[in-house]
């Protein structure tokens, strides 16, 4: 029986005359794969979302498409009972968290656009595995939170309009994200990741997002993109920035 969430497999062609054993699922030798579990079933809406609109599919394509990464990095659709998706360096893998889509679908109330910051996500953790492949000097784990949310802005910025549209929708769910608890945590505040996204917005696209930008972005676009496409230099498919460098 086919399962209902199928894991995608890497064997993508088969001879008519083989049997089903003569395709394994092999893991790839380099680059980002996609894989999904079954979720539980209070995922079970979530990750439908995911496969009709395709948002994981779409940033693992961009990255392997730009990038030639030397390792393997397996993004994994999982049920996480609230752990949060991440990026595990030991195993290589970035966790992407079905529920987590709840979130971003009571604040925007918008499904298509909550979908749509999934690959936002997929973008940030992939600059965690980035940060991690090629030994990039970060001071602080805040440091390197900015740092992956500077990616994700890069890599959605190269998209053109269609990744600015996904960026303006994961600013305003970080702007409509209510404040932390105390205690620590790597990240920046909410409220600082959405002016962060919208400052760069501005500044790579300021004829389609006049602003308003805020006084003194930093680190401005110019920086964030030749700083980018300089660490990922060795790693280029494609050269430039992408069609909204600005």
């Amino acid at each position: 029986m086919t399962p209902r969430w199928p894991v995608l497999v890497l064997c993508t062609t088969l001879l008519a005359a083989a049997s089903a054993s003569a395709c394994q699922q092999q893991p790839p030798a380099r680059g980002f794969t996609l894989r999904y579990e079954t979720p539980d079933p209070a995922d079970e809406d979530h990750a439908a979302l995911l496969h009709a609109h395709r948002p994981a599919e779409r940033a693992v394509a961009a990255l392997n498409a730009y990038l030639d990464l030397p390792a393997p990095v397996t993004v994994l659709a999982r049920s996480c009972s609230g752990e949060g998706t991440g990026y595990d360096p030991a195993a290589r893998r970035i966790e992407l968290c079905y529920d987590d889509l709840a979130d971003d679908r009571d604040l925007l109330d918008d499904d298509a656009a909550a979908a749509d910051v999934t690959a936002e996500t997929v973008y940030h953790e992939a600059g965690h595995a980035l940060i991690d492949t090629l030994g990039l000097p970060v001071a602080s784990d805040r440091a390197e939170e900015d740092t992956a949310d500077t990616f994700a802005a890069f890599m959605l910025i190269r998209e053109g309009p269609r990744g600015e549209r996904t960026l303006l929708a994961a600013a305003e769910a970080y702007r409509l994200e209510p404040p932390p608890e105390p205690g620590p945590d790597e990240h920046a505040p909410p409220a600082e990741r959405a002016a962060a996204h919208l400052c760069l917005l501005h500044g790579a696209a300021p004829e389609r997002h006049p602003g308003p930008a805020a006084p003194g972005c930093t680190p401005a676009w110019p920086t964030v993109r030749d700083a980018w496409t300089r660490e990922l230099a060795l790693l280029l498919r494609t050269p430039g920035p992408g069609p909204a460098s600005g």
